[in-house]
């Protein structure tokens, strides 16, 4: 018991480092749809998809070689490839992710009014289909990283429930402090750019797909943080040395 404990801790606090990119793509999410429906599309997205969290989680524990069973392959000059599920559904999730963060920065520096700017609304249901679709995606690659750390369904599960709440506790936090600071909005779509970047490597990496006679690496965990903490510090250099500006230039 003692042994399960110590996995069910682990296994929330990786879910908790996992699901970071997952609270920045609901904060933005939620963003598309009516004001005073915001906090239940969070919710109820995030509730619903920790069922389906747990439901995937079965599925995966007693069919996994199914997702690794390959069902399409490219050999051609320019692209070879060997699909599978697994490969398939990271390449989605990075692909719409990289798409969603590039149009939302196209949108930021293009748009005369950030308030009613062309990007498209979104009704409550269509809202919540994203967020529990990307949540899935999103948690596939954890699912199989607490699969290495204990076989025990009921502790995967748990780990699942207990960070699914800290999430719903934590999206609202997320989103309030990114209403109230709009500069941060830049960092977190670049953070989400660089998160589609890397699920499109490692896809590809699972995929073994070359193009052009270069195969494709998955971006390492390292590299991916060593990335985020630079992003992180630039915003934070660049907006002290702005202010510093702003306060000389009102002196003269």
């Amino acid at each position: 018991m003692v042994e399960h404990l110590i996995t069910l801790a682990l296994l929330i606090l990786l879910q908790a480092v996992l699901g970071f990119d997952n609270l920045l793509y609901i904060s933005l999410e939620s963003k598309r749809v009516a004001p005073d429906k915001q906090a239940m599309v969070r919710r109820f997205g995030i509730g619903l998809a920790i069922f389906l969290r747990i439901a995937l989680l079965f599925v995966v524990v007693n069919v996994i070689e199914k997702f690794q069973n390959p069902f399409l392959s490219f050999d051609t000059a320019w692209v070879k490839g060997t699909f599978n599920l697994h490969s398939t559904i990271v390449l989605f999730g990075g692909a719409f992710i990289l798409y969603t963060a590039t149009k939302e920065i196209f949108h930021m520096i293009g748009a005369d009014d950030l308030e009613h700017g062309e990007t498209e609304p979104r009704s409550t249901r269509s809202a919540i289909f994203w967020i529990v679709l990307m949540n899935l995606v999103f948690s596939f690659d954890s699912i199989l990283s607490a699969m290495a750390l204990t076989e025990t369904f009921w502790v995967m599960a748990t780990a699942i429930v207990i960070s699914g709440i800290l999430m719903i506790w934590l999206s609202d936090h997320v989103a309030a402090f990114l209403q109230k600071n709009r500069m941060y909005e830049v960092l977190g779509l670049f953070v989400l750019f660089i998160v589609g970047i890397m699920l499109l490597t490692e896809g590809g990496h699972l995929a073994h797909l070359t193009l052009f006679g270069n195969e494709v690496h998955a971006m390492t965990k390292t590299t991916f943080y060593f990335v985020l903490t630079v992003l992180i510090l630039t915003d934070i250099v660049q907006g002290r040395y702005q202010r510093k500006l702003l306060k000389r230039k009102a002196a003269k």
